[in-house]
C-alpha cells in the first residue's frame, strides 16, 4: 500500500459509503506522513498557452502623418518606424517588444497606450529596442497603440490587437446542446465504438461566437460495453485523459470544462468497444470578454437534508424541489453570478436524476443521475438566481437525500481567470504498483508554489476500490518546505466530499481544487479500504 497514514475518528465515527456523513469534525491523525506526488509543473503547458497569444505588426505598418506640403522635403531625414511584437505572459499580463528605427541621434518619445485607459512614455535616441510589461485588471481584447513623437508632434504610429491569456466566465441558463437519443445537436443515433460526437457551442443557444471554453454536464447513457469518453476542442489531438467512465447499461454524468475549437465546436470521443448515447447540457462559457472571474473556497457544506441544513429535514420527495440561499453562505458574496458546487445524492428510494438551476421553471437538463440506493456526487456550475438562491429538483418518483458543498464562485470582482491547457495526467497510482491506503492522503505541490495560481481544473477518477468510500480534495495548511523538512502538522480534511464510490466501481468527477495559500493540494481517501486514484488536469485559474 502507498501509505500507513491513517485518520482516527474521534467522537461520532465516519461511516463508510455515506456521503461524508457528520462526524468528520474532530478527526486526528497518526504520526505518519501522507504520500507525495511529483510537482505539477505548469510552466511548459502555461508557456504554450501564453504563446498562442503572440501577435505582431511589422515596421512597414507604421502610419505617418501627411507632410504639410503633401510630400517629404528633399534631403529630409527618413520618417521613423516602429515594429511591435507582444506575448501574453500571465492571465492578465503582457510583454510588448518594440523596435524603433530612426536616423542616429534622432530623439523621440515613445508613447504606449495600452487600450485600457492607461499609458506610459519612454525615450528613444536613434535605433532603439524596448520591452515594456503591463497587467490588465480584467480579461479582454485590447488595442495597443504606439506613437513616436517629438517637438513637432506625432511622427508615426503602429498598433496591435492583443487578447489576454485569461478567460472569464458568463453563466448560462442550463440548456441541452446534445442528445443523440432525440437528435438534438446531432443525428438521432448512437455514437459508435471509437467514434466522435461533435457539439456546436459558439453560436448555439445564444452563446456568442468566439467563446474559448465551456462548462458542460456530459452524460453517457445506454453504453453496450465498458469504456470512457474524452472531451476536447474540435481540431485538436485526441487526449489520453478521460472525463466520464462507464460500464454496460450505466448512466453516468460528469461536469466538464472543455476548450472550444476555433470553429466553435467541442468533440466527445467514445473510447470504448461499444456504442452509446451522449447528452450534453451547457451551464456557462468562458471568453476573452470581461465578465466574472473565479474565487476558490475551502469546501463548505450549505445543504444537507439529513440534518435540515439549508432546507427542511428529510428526503426531497419524488418530483419535489426546494430552493436554498447561496449569497451570504459558505463564503459566497452577494455579487456572485454563479457558484461551483459538489452535489451528492444519498439513499435514493429509486433511480432518477437531479436538476440544479437558478430558479423559475426547472429545465429539462440533468446534473446528476443515480440508481436506487446509490450514493453518488457530481460537480455543478450553476447561475445564481436574482434572489440569491438556487433550486434543486428531484427528478425521481421517490425521495432522496441531497447534500451540497460549495467550492467556489464566479463574480465580476473575482481576480482569477481561466488559463486553458491541453489535457494532461498529473498522477496515476496504478503506475506506482500500489494503491492509496484507506484513511490516507496524497499531497502535491502546484506550479512550484506560484501564488498567482489559485485553483486547478482537474478530473479525479477512483478505480479498483476495495470497498465503499469518498474522496475529499482540499488545500494543505502545510508549506512544501514543511514537508521537505519533516515538520508538517497533520492536515484536517474538510466536512465535504468530491466523489463517492462503491466496491470495484470506477467513478470520475470534476474537481476545481483550490491550491490555498501554500499551493499544496491534498487528495484524501476517506474510505477504510484502499483504492487507485488518477488525476488529470485541464487548466488552471490565475490572478495575474
Amino acid at each position: 500500500m502507498l501509505s500507513t497514514a491513517a485518520i482516527v475518528a474521534a467522537g461520532v465515527g465516519l461511516v463508510p459509503g455515506v456521503a461524508n456523513a457528520t462526524g468528520q469534525d474532530g478527526t486526528k491523525g497518526t504520526d505518519h506522513r501522507g504520500v507525495s506526488v511529483p510537482d505539477l509543473d505548469l510552466s511548459k503547458i502555461a508557456a504554450k498557452a501564453y504563446k498562442e497569444g503572440t501577435v505582431s505588426s511589422p515596421a512597414a505598418k507604421t502610419v505617418h502623418p501627411a507632410a504639410k506640403s503633401g510630400q517629404q522635403a528633399a534631403g529630409a531625414a527618413a520618417e521613423p518606424t516602429v515594429s511591435l511584437e507582444a506575448d501574453t505572459i500571465s492571465a492578465h499580463g503582457v510583454e510588448l517588444r518594440l523596435a524603433v528605427t530612426s536616423d542616429p541621434g534622432t530623439a523621440l518619445g515613445v508613447l504606449v497606450e495600452w487600450g485600457d485607459g492607461s499609458q506610459i512614455q519612454v525615450g528613444a535616441n536613434g535605433p532603439t529596442n524596448l520591452t515594456e510589461n503591463h497587467v490588465y485588471a480584467k480579461a479582454g481584447v485590447y488595442t495597443v497603440k504606439v506613437s513616436l513623437v517629438d517637438g513637432s508632434g506625432v511622427r508615426g504610429t503602429n498598433q496591435i490587437v492583443l487578447p489576454t491569456a485569461g478567460n472569464e466566465f458568463t453563466p448560462h441558463t442550463p440548456t441541452r446542446l446534445l442528445d443523440t437519443r432525440a437528435g438534438i445537436g446531432a443525428p438521432a443515433k448512437k455514437v459508435p465504438a471509437f467514434g466522435t460526437a461533435r457539439i456546436k457551442v459558439g453560436g448555439a443557444a445564444q452563446i456568442p461566437a468566439g467563446v474559448t471554453a465551456v462548462a458542460l454536464n456530459v452524460t453517457v447513457t445506454n453504453p453496450s460495453k465498458d469504456g470512457h469518453v474524452r472531451v476536447y476542442a474540435e481540431g485538436g489531438e485526441v487526449p489520453t485523459t478521460s472525463n466520464v467512465n462507464y460500464t454496460p447499461g450505466q448512466t453516468v454524468p460528469n461536469m466538464v470544462i472543455a476548450s472550444v475549437g476555433q470553429n466553435g465546436y467541442v468533440d466527445i470521443y467514445n473510447h470504448g468497444a461499444g456504442e452509446l448515447d451522449l447528452i450534453a447540457d451547457v451551464t456557462g462559457y468562458f471568453s476573452k470578454s470581461a465578465a466574472s472571474g473565479y474565487t476558490s473556497l475551502n469546501p463548505s457544506r450549505i445543504v444537507d437534508t439529513r440534518e435540515g441544513l439549508g432546507t427542511g429535514t428529510g428526503k426531497v420527495p419524488g418530483y419535489g424541489s426546494f430552493s436554498t440561499q447561496v449569497h451570504g453562505r459558505g463564503g459566497v458574496p452577494a455579487s456572485a453570478k454563479a457558484v461551483a458546487l459538489n452535489v451528492t445524492v444519498h439513499e435514493p428510494n429509486m433511480e432518477g436524476h437531479l436538476t440544479v438551476y437558478p430558479g423559475g421553471a426547472a429545465p429539462t437538463s440533468s446534473n446528476l443521475n443515480f440508481g436506487q440506493g446509490q450514493t453518488i456526487a457530481n460537480s455543478v456550475i450553476v447561475p445564481i438566481g436574482p434572489d440569491g438562491k438556487i433550486s434543486i429538483r428531484n427528478g425521481a418518483g421517490a425521495g432522496t437525500h441531497v447534500i451540497v458543498d460549495v467550492v467556489g464562485y464566479y463574480s465580476p470582482e473575482s481576480e482569477s481567470a481561466l488559463i486553458r491547457t491541453a489535457p494532461s495526467r498529473w498522477f496515476d497510482t496504478r503506475e506506482w504498483g500500489s494503491p492509496l491506503d484507506g484513511r490516507s492522503y496524497i499531497y502535491g505541490r502546484v506550479a512550484g508554489g506560484d501564488t498567482n495560481v489559485t485553483a486547478l481544473v482537474t478530473n479525479a477518477t477512483v478505480t479498483n476500490p476495495e470497498g465503499t468510500g469518498f474522496l475529499t480534495v482540499s488545500p494543505d495548511p502545510n508549506s512544501w518546505a514543511a514537508y521537505e523538512g519533516g515538520w508538517e502538522t497533520w492536515p484536517t480534511p474538510p466536512n465535504s466530499s468530491n466523489l463517492n464510490w462503491t466496491y470495484r466501481k470506477t467513478v470520475p468527477n470534476l474537481v476545481q481544487a483550490s491550491s490555498g495559500v501554500n499551493n499544496v493540494i491534498d487528495f484524501w481517501n476517506m474510505g477504510y479500504q484502499s483504492t487507485d486514484l488518477l488525476v488529470d488536469t485541464f487548466g488552471f485559474y490565475a490572478k495575474n
